[in-house]
């Protein structure tokens, strides 16, 4: 009842009212991350899997510049992000322009976060079961590690997360979601600014 219903319900006045509420602070933080960017843009939008695999376009803060090497690549991550971008995504402003999604019904303010598109073929059946629910801006490997833990780990709290999805389940989720973004813990792995990338499941 809760997962297929009232969860919806409960999402989309949340998210509406937090983008009333928070225009004006998150209008500022992107003529901020603009600047800080050097002409990159302040927001970041990239195809991900939602609610049984559908592909929908997130949307978050952009933390990083777009600088390149003399060959024309991307340099690496830890390389472009910013000072600015570095606080933004260190106290999770970056994941906020994502109540949008969750008003458009793309994504759940709780539930396994969006990956890249190029890892669904890599999911075995069991870890492929984290799209058996909306996406979310925060969820419960986010509290048990975020990118502090490894992939595997990660994936086994996503499904255990579909399967006791419930009401006081995403309360404990979000409760501890604000106090792992008031210590700022988890956020990235030793030495890295992202997560490593995702080989399979083996």
């Amino acid at each position: 009842m809760y997962k297929h219903g009232f969860k919806r319900l409960i999402d989309f006045a949340v998210a509406l009212v937090a983008l009333v509420v928070l225009a004006l602070p998150l209008a500022a933080i992107a003529v901020w991350l603009h600047f800080a960017n050097r002409g990159a843009g302040a927001f970041f939008t990239q195809e991900r899997p939602g609610l049984h695999g559908k592909i929908f376009k997130v949307l978050k803060f952009k933390t990083m510049t777009d600088e390149r090497d003399a060959d024309g690549n991307l340099l690496p991550d830890a390389d472009r992000l910013t000072p600015v971008g570095r606080l933004v995504r260190s106290t999770s402003i970056d994941e906020l322009p994502q109540l949008w999604n969750v008003l458009r019904g793309d994504m759940s303010l709780i539930g396994p976060r969006p990956l890249l598109v190029q890892y669904l073929p890599l999911y075995s059946a069991e870890q492929a079961r984290r799209h058996d629910v909306r996406p979310g801006i925060t969820g419960w490997a986010q509290v048990n590690g975020r990118n502090a833990i490894s992939w595997q780990r990660k994936f086994e709290l996503d499904v255990w997360y579909v399967d006791h999805c419930t009401f006081a389940t995403d309360l404990r989720i979000l409760l501890l979601t604000i106090k792992k973004v008031l210590t700022r813990a988890d956020i990235n792995q030793a030495g890295q600014a992202t997560m490593e990338p995702f080989n399979g499941h083996n």
